[in-house]
């Protein structure tokens, strides 16, 4: 039996919660909207044909075809996304071009591209925990103990990625 080869992004989400058309409120990032957010930007600058070909490589990945995104902290807007090693550059470029999330503007950016999940963790750990500092700094006394508290479980959350 042979084993799919996956590639690991750990991947950085700006949105612009200004220009979000006057609301107050920001989009909450999840693993649902991130990637109907992918498969709406594969869909429009490949085709149907280049939708199908990445949709069949996340399905072998795992059950469902929702299942690109591994992990999300809505706080810090770091997010992990898996995809086979035949069809990540494509998942790469669709995220690339994507331009909002909901209608909030987005921006993305890649941190790092490994092909292990140890390797991953690492980074995504890395990454998440500086991210969280510089949130602290910027929040200073505002920072309430559920807010921690998610971001800690979201710590534990990394610890434990798996395929």
């Amino acid at each position: 039996m042979v084993a799919f080869k996956n590639r690991y992004m750990v991947i950085e989400v700006f949105l612009d919660a200004n220009k979000d058309l006057g609301k107050d409120d920001p989009i909450i990032i999840s693993q649902f909207n991130l990637t109907k957010a992918i498969k709406d930007s594969i869909l429009v600058n490949f085709g149907e044909c280049g939708l199908a070909l990445s949709l069949g490589s996340f399905q072998r990945m795992c059950a469902t075809a929702s299942c690109v995104v591994k992990y999300v902290n809505p706080i810090t807007k770091l997010c992990v996304i898996r995809a086979s090693r035949e069809e990540h550059q494509k998942v790469w470029w669709a995220i690339t071009m994507v331009k909002s999330i909901g209608n909030c503007p987005t921006l993305f950016n890649l941190l790092d591209l490994s092909g292990s999940i140890k390797a991953c963790k690492d980074a995504a750990l890395k990454c998440d925990m500086a991210k969280f500092e510089q949130y602290k700094l910027l929040v200073g006394d505002r920072l309430s103990p559920e807010i921690t508290r998610q971001v800690q479980n979201c710590f534990e959350k990394i610890k434990i990625l798996e395929h």
